[in-house]
């Protein structure tokens, strides 16, 4: 078969979840089919829209040049010449990841050279404009609140606030403007999930919310967990003189690292914090600015780590990790860490809210503290600070769901999307 995969960001300049993701299933697919993978650049001194092609061993990448597009969802320049490199590679299947910075009308697109689709989902972009349901909530001292549902108005007044003009007398002129475009926009998102084929959740609190709130029908939608490379994701000796606790990931509000760093230093006893991801200028500042500000002597214990190669991560993080905390203050549907973490035998301190209590039960293969409560999470951190024995146990213990506490590898992942593509491709 011929692979296209379809995702807004790829490895290296994307390292976010649904990125390693879709490299990982690439490099697997593309050791028995040819893929292809359409993605998104942004070089600033590059027209929009132009395509660079790049090979890399088996694989064919092809780069969008999408430097200044924010918060759009379809692009007619990006449709076509989308529809050009159709013509060219001709896939057999397409598998999408994202459309958020690329474009609905890919979805039509393929549509209309009879291309089947199956379609990943790894948040809620589909049925919330914002992708997490975590409210912006500009000019608002409680910022970044979790949104229970969508709603046209309620959307235009907690995230998209920031795009009016300021102007009192404006405002409700604004309201309307704003309320009508995500209006036609959550109608282009429905309306394309008709032309879908197959939908895939790695969760199953993602499955049953799309089916439940966003009406998606249950025969449309399958539970399928993400594939690891197990190669690389083996347990390791720790060899720690404090107990240390990780974090892994982006530096960003959603992820919650500031509610970790006031819960660390609230701490007692010997621990470290150590902080992975890429440095992202004024988020990773504003973030060490936090810990610098918080009078305790354990803030002195926060060491900023930087990025790695995930084919590092076995050695390099978890050899250097006594428990991985996984703060979110969204609800994550499926968070790839917490399966790495598992598959390497490291105990998880996450919430007890969304795809993330569906992976780690309490006091069994970790800790759960309450959503977005940083003294629950203090707590639980002290728990495990003062019982490393059993945070040991609960490492062993793994991922929950099979006989021997193994994540799923990338090879069985991959065979299972073999067949969905296969059954797609019969029925079309």
């Amino acid at each position: 078969m011929h692979i296209l995969k379809v995702i807004h960001g790829y490895p290296p300049k994307y390292n976010a979840g649904s990125e390693v993701y879709s490299q990982s299933i690439c490099n697997q697919l593309a050791k028995s089919h040819k893929v292809s993978i359409f993605t998104r650049e942004q070089n600033i001194f590059a027209s929009d829209f132009s395509i660079r092609e790049e090979a890399d061993g088996s694989l064919t990448k092809y780069f969008i040049n999408l430097p200044r597009e924010k918060d759009g969802y379809r692009h007619s320049q990006l449709d076509s010449a989308f529809a050009q490199l159709l013509d060219r590679v001709k896939p057999d299947v397409a598998h999408i990841g994202h459309l958020n910075h690329l474009s609905t009308g890919i979805i039509d697109k393929l549509n209309e050279k009879k291309i089947p689709i199956i379609f990943t989902l790894h948040d809620f972009w589909l049925m919330c404009p914002r992708g997490q349901f975590l409210q912006t909530n500009f000019a608002n001292p409680n910022f970044y609140q979790l949104c229970s549902f969508q709603e046209n108005r309620k959307c235009t007044e907690n995230c998209y606030r920031a795009y009016f003009s300021g102007q009192e007398s404006d405002y409700e002129r604004d309201v309307e403007y704003w309320t009508q475009w995500i209006q036609t926009r959550m109608e282009e998102t429905k309306r394309l999930c008709k032309k879908i084929q197959l939908f895939l959740a790695p969760s199953r609190y993602l499955q049953s919310r799309f089916i439940e709130e966003f009406k998606l029908p249950q025969e449309k939608i399958v539970y399928l967990d993400y594939g690891f490379p197990l190669e690389y994701l083996q347990p390791v000796e720790k060899q720690n003189e404090e107990f240390t606790f990780s974090y892994i990931g982006t530096h960003i509000p959603a992820k919650g690292v500031s509610l970790l760093i006031k819960a660390f230093v609230r701490l007692k006893g010997k621990a470290k914090l150590k902080i992975w991801g890429r440095n992202n200028g004024q988020g990773t500042a504003s973030l060490q600015a936090l810990a610098k500000g918080l009078s305790s002597s354990m803030a002195e214990k926060i060491e900023w780590m930087g990025e790695y190669a995930n084919c590092d991560i076995a050695h390099k993080v978890f050899a250097a990790t006594d428990a991985i905390v996984v703060p979110s203050i969204w609800g994550e549907n499926s968070p790839l860490v917490i399966h790495e973490a598992q598959a390497c035998h490291t105990p998880v301190i996450t919430a007890n809210y969304g795809g993330m209590k569906e992976y780690v039960h309490h006091k069994v293969n970790g800790l759960l503290f309450a959503h977005r409560n940083w003294k629950s999470l203090a707590e639980q951190m002290q728990y495990a600070l003062d019982h490393p024995g059993e945070m040991k146990n609960f490492g062993k213990k793994g991922y929950l769901f099979s006989d021997d506490g193994q994540v799923p590898s990338i090879q069985n992942h991959c065979t299972a999307l073999e067949k969905f593509y296969q059954n797609v491709v019969k029925d079309k």
